[in-house]
Parts: C-alpha cells; sequence; structure tokens
C-alpha cells in the first residue's frame, strides 16, 4: 500500500527526523507507528544518523503491529526487522541477526541492558506505549535510565501521557530529556508543581497540581512534544454506547449485600473474605459478573445472570462478529463454557481471522489488547463483560475497533452493568472520565458507609 502522509502526519515525520528527542502524543487511529518507522527508515538509509534501532512495545504489539506495518507500506517493506521475543536463547539469536530494526517486549528490557551494560548498541530508541514507563520506581525505567545517555535518539509514542494526572509525566519525560526540563528527580518535580493531598501522618497517597501547573508544565514541554487529537483529523466512527441493565437473581442478590454488608462471604469449605476496601472492591466486581474467588483462589460460582444478558447481544447482533472484554479468568472460563465457539486473540493468526471475520466472538482481556491491536476490520461491535475502572484500559481497549479503517459507520459499544451495584459506580467513573481509581474508592466507601454504618475496620 502506498503511504500518503496527512499534513499532520508529514510534521510528527518532520519532527522526528530533525530533532533527537521527541514525544509524539498522538490519539489513538493517528499512525504513530508508520510515523516512527517511516522516520527511522529515513534516518537509517537516506540521512545516515543512525545505524540501530530499537522498538520497545508491549508484548504482543511487538510481536505482531510493528512487523505488520512494516508489510503493509510499500516504502518501509525493505526494512528488516528482528524480534527480540521468547526464550533467552530465542531473543539471543534475534540479537545475533543483522536488521534495522529490533523490537522487544517491555518486561525484557532490564534484561536487555544486563546483557549490553555499557555496551549498548542501539543508537535511536523508539517508546511505543510511552506511558508504560510511568512510574520511577519500575525496574523497567530504572533499567532503561541507566543506558539513556548513551542513546543519541529517542522517540516516546503514546495516546495518554498522563493516564492518572501530572503526575505520571516526570518518569516518560525524563527518559526524553534526562530531566531537563521537569528536573532531575521525581520529588524536585513534585515540590515544584504540586501539593500533597490524602495522606497518613508522612505518608502522601496523592498529589494535586498546582493551579498553574498544567500550563507550566505543558509551556516546558512544547518544544519535544507533539500533541494531536484523533477527533480534529480523523473521520471517526460514530460510538454509540448502551448500559445492558442486569438483574442479580434472588440468591445472588443475598450474597451480594452479605459481602457488601459483612465483609465476608461463607461457603461450606471456604470463605470469601474482603478486609480492606481495595479487596473489598475487587471481590464485589467478581461477584457482579457471576463469581469470585474464595480465600484459597478457588472459584465459586454465585449467577449466570450476565452469561443470559451476553447471550441476549450476541443473538441479536445476527451473527455479526462480537468483541468481548473480561475481567478475570473465571469470566473467561465461563464465556468460554456458555459460548464453545468463542475464541481468544493470542497468537498473530487468531488476530489475522479475526480481521478476516473468520472469528464471531473474540475475547480479549483489556490489559493485552489495550494497546496497538488493530482490530477494526474485524467487526464494529463490543462487550464488556466485566467493567474495568481505569480509564486508559478502558479507553484503549474500545479504540481496537473506534479508529481509522473501520468499516462501519459506527461502533457499538455494550456495557453489562448489574443493577444496584459497583458496576454502576464504574460506569459512573468511566462516563466522567475519572482518571484515577479515588472516584471509585469513594463509591465503594460511600457504600459501605451506607450499608455498614462506620468505615473503620477495612479504612
Amino acid at each position: 500500500m502506498k503511504f500518503i502522509p496527512h499534513t499532520y502526519q508529514e510534521f510528527a515525520i518532520q519532527k522526528m527526523i530533525y530533532q533527537p528527542i521527541v514525544g509524539l502524543f498522538l490519539e489513538m487511529g493517528l499512525g504513530k507507528t508508520v510515523c516512527a518507522l517511516t522516520a527511522a527508515s529515513e534516518l537509517l538509509h537516506n540521512y545516515y544518523e543512525v545505524s540501530k534501532v530499537l522498538v520497545i512495545a508491549p508484548y504482543r504489539v511487538a510481536r505482531d503491529t510493528w512487523p505488520d506495518e512494516v508489510e503493509k507500506w510499500d516504502h518501509l517493506r525493505y526494512l528488516k526487522i528482528s524480534k527480540v521475543l521468547g526464550s533467552k536463547k530465542q531473543r539471543l539469536a534475534a540479537l545475533n541477526t543483522q536488521a534495522d530494526i529490533y523490537v522487544i517486549n517491555r518486561e525484557n528490557v532490564t534484561w536487555l541492558v544486563e546483557h549490553y551494560g555499557k555496551d549498548w548498541p542501539f543508537d535511536m530508541v523508539i517508546i511505543d506505549e510511552l506511558s508504560s514507563f510511568k512510574s520511577s520506581k519500575a525496574r523497567r525505567f530504572r533499567s532503561l535510565r541507566k543506558v539513556r545517555p548513551l542513546i543519541k535518539r529517542i522517540v516516546g509514542l503514546t495516546g495518554t501521557p498522563a493516564p492518572n494526572g501530572l503526575i505520571d509525566l516526570w518518569a516518560q519525560v525524563y527518559l526524553l530529556d534526562q530531566g531537563e526540563r521537569l528536573g532531575k528527580t521525581i520529588t524536585g518535580y513534585r515540590n515544584r508543581y504540586f501539593t500533597p493531598g490524602r495522606r497518613n501522618q508522612h505518608i502522601v497517597y496523592e498529589w494535586n497540581p498546582k493551579p498553574e501547573s498544567e500550563e507550566a508544565i505543558y509551556k516546558k514541554l512544547s518544544d519535544i512534544c507533539v500533541s494531536m487529537k484523533s477527533e480534529d483529523w480523523l473521520d471517526m466512527p460514530e460510538v454509540i454506547s448502551r448500559e445492558v441493565k442486569v438483574k442479580l437473581p434472588e440468591k445472588a442478590r443475598e450474597k451480594y449485600d452479605r459481602l457488601e454488608r459483612d465483609l465476608l462471604l461463607p461457603f461450606a469449605e471456604s470463605d470469601v473474605v474482603a478486609d480492606t476496601a481495595a479487596v473489598l472492591t475487587g471481590k464485589l466486581l467478581q461477584l457482579a459478573n457471576g463469581a469470585v474467588y474464595d480465600e484459597f483462589g478457588d472459584v465459586q460460582e454465585i449467577h449466570e445472570a450476565k452469561l443470559g444478558a451476553l447471550e441476549d447481544v450476541i443473538e441479536a447482533a445476527n451473527g455479526r462478529p462480537v468483541l468481548i472484554f473480561y475481567a478475570y479468568r473465571h469470566d473467561l472460563a465461563r464465556i468460554q463454557e456458555r459460548f464453545p465457539e468463542a475464541k481468544t486473540l493470542d497468537t498473530t493468526e487468531d488476530i489475522q481471522a479475526w480481521n478476516r471475520g473468520d472469528i464471531p466472538i473474540a475475547l480479549a482481556h483489556p490489559a493485552s489488547a489495550g494497546h496497538g491491536l488493530n482490530l477494526q476490520a474485524g467487526g464494529n461491535i463490543i462487550v464488556w463483560f466485566g467493567l474495568t475502572w481505569s480509564l486508559e484500559l478502558y479507553t484503549q481497549a474500545n479504540a481496537r475497533l473506534n479508529r481509522q479503517g473501520q468499516k462501519h459507520k459506527n461502533v457499538i459499544i455494550h456495557h453489562l452493568v448489574a443493577e444496584d451495584t459497583i458496576d454502576e459506580d464504574v460506569m459512573k467513573s468511566l462516563e466522567n472520565k475519572d482518571r484515577t481509581q479515588e472516584a471509585l474508592m469513594r463509591a465503594v466507601k460511600a457504600r459501605i458507609q451506607k450499608v455498614f454504618g462506620k468505615l473503620e475496620a477495612i479504612l
């Protein structure tokens, strides 16, 4: 296919060619991958600015998306990609293969840094989903930080640079400019732009930006970051969002209320125990879906109300492919038992089969399918069997179908919401675009206070 870049894509490509540090904050569907590959190709073979390119990406994106993009575009097909994935033996073989671009999953960044040490060979690094490096305490960040001075050019790609607020930006930007703009330490960044929020004595749980911080931070980053929204540039499909209300059966309702009230749900040979607000959150979400893990990690099935609602949605789809996002492994097992034809998108072949329309029901977890996978050719119907409190995962997962290349005029997103349960609070949080778990935790605490009368036992 011939690549004819849009104006914004040409701007992004030129930015990466002429500037050694770039944060490309383009929303889903704007073609971050092809832009980065085009710039890398130019720098490798026309400008001779770099000799070896490393791409760090989520596993399945590294395995499928980057190689697929090279095959897709005529001007990139000559590039040779080596996938540094799999066992240690396979990774070493890939590193010893002559290639233009080496692609590795982010979980192996620490291994790669330890393998090369001071002999780091990659003079250009592209970090796909830069936001996955938002934690300054994570090993992957600390490892990449060690070799950052040895990297001549670096590009960070993401559609959501601050999924939980501005506090997430420091580590990502540090990998780009080594602390030039937001400071050398996370402590200095916090003190300069934030005030302590919720805390327990000297332990601060959240940092609130000062009134002037957002404008000041964005101004600091304006010379190296390119930020664009998809709705400004693309003819995106219309999104039709609907809630499918699910009423819990009477016995399931009693179990849900008991767990919510007593923080304990007894079974014959085990119990479900929720001793903190965070644990209770998870247990209530599980129970709303129809099953819950007990104290031994075994699955206790409670009801099939959501499975019945899912069956109605699939029947109403009248043969059109449906992509289902599940939350827990027991959700997956129960869906597969009810719908034997349902298939998880685990391999490259599975993804290709979905995009050909050969898979009527696809199953995916938002954390594994939330970034980079192109699934829009396979269908336009999404069902959220189990909801997530993460706005980032929710948005990214929906963008697998709601993106450029979608053949239908609309994308239909069904949310299975158990009535009068924590599902409703999560749904409200997503609708309000609350970027932190705080809204959910507040809702849980309010619900507990209403039912239980006091919070001290679990806070």
